[in-house]
């Protein structure tokens, strides 16, 4: 079976920045009722989280009434690789020249020399911060959070909204969100675990 999760990473919330947009947002979702704003045990790999609101249903589609949230939100701020969960990232693509480098083999299974540079940079990402990849189709020098991934298997930021067992958000919700966070991009990383 497994937990389901989808995150709402802000990808251009900093350092210095990513707590306050984290208040914006969460004071925002109480506002609305989606998320409750005392803390509870509702969250897988926190200690407290936020359970869904009486308006959870405002973040989903209608058609999903029944299928109400069984967890909560959980708020990161600090420097996070946000992944899928299970699985492996299946390709990326080049921001500069648009080629997209498939990381999976035919039979599915991760493809080890095109995946190296990428996962020694992921590596360093987490620990400092900072790293390139040099894209494999036009040898630019690429910072990592700058490629995009199949399905944004994977997303690179100070600031995730993790929701834990909730039905798909709606894409006017997200809309509404980013502009809760002033218009900052946002990506929805979505898995299971």
């Amino acid at each position: 079976m497994g937990d389901y999760f989808q995150t709402i990473v802000d990808l251009d919330a900093g350092p210095d920045d990513a707590a306050e947009y984290a208040e914006r947002g969460l004071a925002w979702l109480v506002s609305e009722g989606v998320v409750l704003a005392e803390r509870t045990v509702c969250v897988l790999g926190a200690p407290l989280g936020h359970p869904p609101g009486p308006h959870w249903l405002r973040a989903c589609s209608p058609e999903d009434a029944e299928w109400k949230p069984s967890d909560g939100l959980a708020v990161e701020v600090g420097r996070a690789v946000f992944s899928g969960g299970q699985g492996e990232p299946e390709a990326v693509t080049c921001p500069r020249c648009g080629v997209t480098t498939r990381l999976m083999t035919d039979t599915w299974e991760l493809d080890d020399e095109a995946w190296e540079p990428f996962g020694e940079a992921l590596r360093a990402w987490d620990e400092d911060g900072e790293a390139d990849v040099v894209c494999p189709a036009c040898a630019a020098s690429v910072p990592l959070p700058e490629y995009r991934w199949a399905d944004d298997y994977f997303a690179f930021g100070h600031l995730g909204f993790q929701f834990w067992n909730w039905p798909e958000f709606t894409d006017g919700f997200l809309t509404r969100f980013t502009r809760v966070l002033e218009g900052h991009r946002t990506v929805r990383v979505w898995g299971k675990l």
